[in-house]
């Protein structure tokens, strides 16, 4: 194996060397056209700016409400998947070690995709009808855990 004989791999993108005369594309301004703010030297704007003008994110109205901050997120868990855990009993532990949720995840939800084979016993925080049918229709058992008014978002956010 020699230099000339290496083929190359890709995902390599060559550098744009700018400023280094016409001949190279981006001689003179290098690309940045003549003067002006975006011209100079540490020039950075933020997001949105419109050079002076108001900013069309003033311009439009604020309305409505943003369920953001009391949201809930659920890390979704198939019920064919659940074929993956080893034992009878499916919680979140279980989950982790089957490599089907991970730790950080706060809640779970199971959703009806799939069959399940087996009688399992259940333990998650929200499941889907069908989910609940399928578990059910296979002989296993369903535990949802009653969520007390601490563990709410809502009253996180107070």
């Amino acid at each position: 194996m020699r230099l000339h004989n290496l083929v190359k791999s890709g995902g390599f993108k060559k550098r744009k060397r700018v400023g280094r005369g016409e001949g190279g594309g981006l001689g003179k301004t290098s690309g940045r056209g003549h003067k002006g703010q975006r011209a100079r030297a540490g020039h950075s704007l933020r997001p949105g700016f419109e050079s002076g003008h108001v900013p069309l994110y003033r311009k439009l109205p604020k309305r409505g409400f943003s369920n953001f901050r009391f949201r809930r997120e659920y890390a979704i868990v198939n019920v064919g998947d659940l074929e993956r855990v080893a034992g009878d009993t499916v919680d979140k532990d279980s989950l982790v070690a089957a490599g089907l949720v991970r730790r950080s995840a706060g809640l779970v939800k199971i959703l009806g995709v799939g069959e399940v084979s087996r009688a399992l016993t259940v333990t998650a925080d929200k499941l889907s009808a069908t989910a609940k049918e399928k578990i059910e229709k296979a002989g296993g058992k369903v535990i949802v855990p009653e969520v007390s008014a601490e563990q709410t978002p809502a009253a996180d956010a107070e």
